[in-house]
């Protein structure tokens, strides 16, 4: 049996690694829907998909509830890809993780996982940006196919990018210019900088995406495809007029669907987001003032305590550093799932450019100034990486007569999503991550149970109810939010029993991790009673008590 066993083990194995193996570059939506399609028919048991919603594009959203028997009423954490359409590693973040975990659920640590345990798994919410990663043309695009106009002038999508040097990228567009602000980088003339006045410095070069100004109002590519972010929708600090914003907040398809199920899931207690936040390699700090207003803009305390200690499990097991400083823009959806929504809220985007050292076989110096595109430049030379940079190549531009004009820079995508061989190894490390903090998740359990004889047959019986997870019940936010589910507990009594003080039904505001609140009651008669506590993100706990 052991021998059979470990032959179905190995055999799912190569099954999840053939496929990953035979894919060379990231999953278009039709790759996405074969994979999602390919993990219901192995395992039909575990896994459910449906589509919450189609984009104006025509594409799917796709859902995957992860879990044994009734997910619904287990505790359960969603786990969101592609909110930020240029950043396509979070699309296979989202559904690798699904797949590794699925690929050991022989295993008897996982089997219990799914058995006590929920994953709502949102591969990729952003289908149409993500597209044009693979059209004729690559270009990096964040917005849906909702049509919009922009610049305010009346017409919709009339000014995008388009390809002058004929390579199949938009990258960029220098042109030499006194009245420009950006000079070449001493560090690597690759690459520019903005020019320091406050140092004497003197621009030279106009930089702009690489394109025409087709609708003649000064501006270039600033009203092209490309309408409404998914990370840019969102309730929680929502912009309004911002390019790629929305008329109002939630006002698409794809955030509406996903808003409408997650408010439905009172299971959830924590969403982990792919995306470009970063608040697990760098957890969030408590900022009293953010609290002492209506609209709240911090943590709270209690909470980015939470937030610390999965940080460091984070940085523990994906061994990540140098994580660069990320700041949350308007409509973001992690600072919706913590503000708004009420779960503790995770974002990764799961891999930057690492930094290195000057190599001398090279005759690199250390730095002088701080930048993505120079520092990328030097981290591809010591991969080997040689066809992401496209060298400055002069071409005619008809809005710039008689000036000097460059195509060339850096490729689309390059600074977000790594070379896809690079993708399994992040893909594993972050699975291990959603395994471990199933296992920080919020727990009850009935301890400390004592039962005195008092008189005229009445016995009190005292207990703990304690919360054995290492993450709270549910959020201090969610106090304020009203719409968490807290602790219910509930004496469950014979006819010949009475609650004389003490509440035979009551709800428990949230346990933080390893702490507990102690409860009372004085009961009439003899015989036993049950005790029930617990919630849709705890799970149940009951005991039996002799009077």
């Amino acid at each position: 049996m052991k021998k059979l066993y470990l032959f179905n083990l190995f055999f799912l194995f190569l099954a999840t690694a053939s496929f990953a193996q035979s894919q060379q570059d990231y999953s278009t939506n039709a790759v996405l829907a074969q994979r999602v399609k390919s993990l219901v028919q192995k395992y039909p048991q575990l896994v459910k998909s449906k589509s919450l919603t189609q984009t104006l594009g025509g594409r799917d959203i796709w859902m995957l509830t992860i879990g044994a028997g009734k997910t619904e009423d287990k505790p359960a954490i969603a786990v969101v890809g592609g909110v930020e359409g240029k950043h396509l590693l979070g699309v296979e973040m989202a559904i690798g993780f699904a797949e590794k975990l699925l690929a050991s659920s022989g295993v008897d640590s996982i089997k219990n996982l799914l058995n006590t345990h929920t994953y709502y798994v949102f591969p990729n919410m952003s289908p149409d940006a993500t597209e044009q990663y693979f059209a004729r043309v690559k270009a990096e695009r964040s917005g849906n196919e909702n049509k919009t106009d922009d610049d305010r002038d009346g017409k919709l999508n009339e000014d995008g990018a388009e390809d002058l040097d004929g390579n199949g990228k938009i990258t960029w567009m220098r042109i030499l210019d006194p009245t420009g602000k950006y000079k070449l980088n001493t560090d690597d003339p690759r690459s520019l900088l903005i020019a320091d006045a406050t140092k004497g410095e003197a621009g030279k070069y106009i930089l702009l995406p690489e394109g025409l100004d087709n609708d003649k109002d000064g501006d270039f590519n600033e009203d092209g495809e490309g309408g409404i972010h998914f990370n840019k929708n969102s309730s929680f600090n929502f912009k309004a007029f911002a390019s790629g914003a929305g008329e109002y907040a939630v006002s698409e398809k794809e955030n509406r669907a996903l808003f409408d199920f997650l408010f439905d899931a009172f299971n959830v207690y924590a969403v982990v987001t792919f995306g470009p936040v970063n608040n697990l390699s760098n957890p969030v700090t408590f900022n009293a003032s953010g609290i002492a207003k209506r609209i709240i803009t911090s943590w709270y305390e209690s909470d980015a305590k939470a937030n610390a200690l999965v940080s460091e499990r984070y940085n523990k097991i994906t061994k990540t550093k140098d994580a660069p400083k990320m700041q949350a823009e308007n409509g973001d959806f992690s600072q919706w799932g913590y503000f708004h929504y009420g779960r503790l809220s995770f974002s990764t985007p799961g891999w930057w450019v690492p930094k290195v050292n000057p190599d001398s076989t090279r005759k690199e110096k250390k730095f002088v100034n701080e930048d993505a595109v120079a520092s990328y430049l030097r981290w591809a030379a010591s991969q080997g990486i040689t066809n992401t940079y496209t060298p400055w190549k002069a071409i005619s531009h008809p809005d710039f007569p008689g000036q000097t004009v460059e195509v060339g820079g850096l490729d689309p995508f390059v600074l977000t999503n790594p070379p896809y061989k690079m993708v399994e190894g992040i893909v594993g490390k972050h699975t291990d991550f959603l395994v471990a903090l199933a296992g920080m998740a919020p727990k009850l359990d009935l301890v400390n149970i004592k039962t005195e004889k008092v008189a005229d047959g009445l016995t009190r019986v005292t207990l703990k109810v304690m919360n054995i997870g290492d993450l709270p019940t549910y959020t201090r936010v969610g106090d304020r939010s009203y719409f968490l589910k807290k602790i219910l507990v509930k004496v469950n009594l014979n006819a010949n029993q009475t609650v004389v003080s003490g509440r035979k039904t009551q709800t428990i505001e949230s346990i933080q991790g390893k702490e507990n609140k102690e409860l009372t009651w004085l009961i009439k008669g003899n015989g036993k009673v049950t005790i029930d506590a617990g919630s849709l993100t705890t799970g149940n706990k009951s005991i039996e008590v002799t009077l």
